[in-house]
């Protein structure tokens, strides 16, 4: 299981999507207050659909009750900032990827202490940064590529044809 950790999220659409994807993947979201709306935000829950009540979503009031309540987590810091991708490291089974806000991304001062864990998504020079929700999308399937899809169904049906 993946844990997704949103460092003070702005945006209830991204939230609600990325809601989505944890609950398709079965991945953990832990959401690190203050948050840019209300957890109850129609647009969250529109844009989760009718996924979000099967959400196994935790919310904490600042970082440090995070690590409070996760002792010994293995965190990676996805930043725009970092040296090593996505791509560069091995992710454990039950390991977190924490995400920024859509403004400023992660502080520099929480960064500091994940140098050997913060990874980037590569990107063309003058692009700023990719939509959240698409960033968690491309790092956790990565992970989970990784770790071989357990329990995933990975063969789909077409609904009136055989293929």
């Amino acid at each position: 299981m993946l844990n997704i950790v949103l460092h003070e999220p702005e945006m209830p659409a991204n939230t609600g999507n990325i809601g989505r994807t944890c609950v398709a993947t079965g991945s953990v979201l832990h959401l690190i207050e203050p948050l840019g709306f209300k957890i109850n935000d129609k647009t969250v829950k529109r844009a989760g659909l009718d996924y979000w009540e099967k959400l196994d979503v935790r919310t904490y009031i600042n970082f440090e009750e995070f690590l409070e309540k996760n002792p010994g987590a293995k965190i990676y810091m996805a930043t725009t900032k970092a040296k090593q991708t996505y791509a560069d490291v091995q992710y454990e089974e039950d390991c977190y990827i924490m995400f920024g806000k859509e403004s400023a991304g992660i502080p520099e001062e929480i960064l500091l202490d994940y140098k050997e864990t913060a990874i980037r998504i590569p990107m063309l020079p003058a692009i700023r940064s990719l939509n959240l929700s698409n960033s968690v999308s491309i790092v956790v399937y990565e992970a989970l590529r990784q770790q071989g899809f357990k329990n995933f169904e990975l063969e789909g049906q077409l609904h009136h044809y055989e293929w």
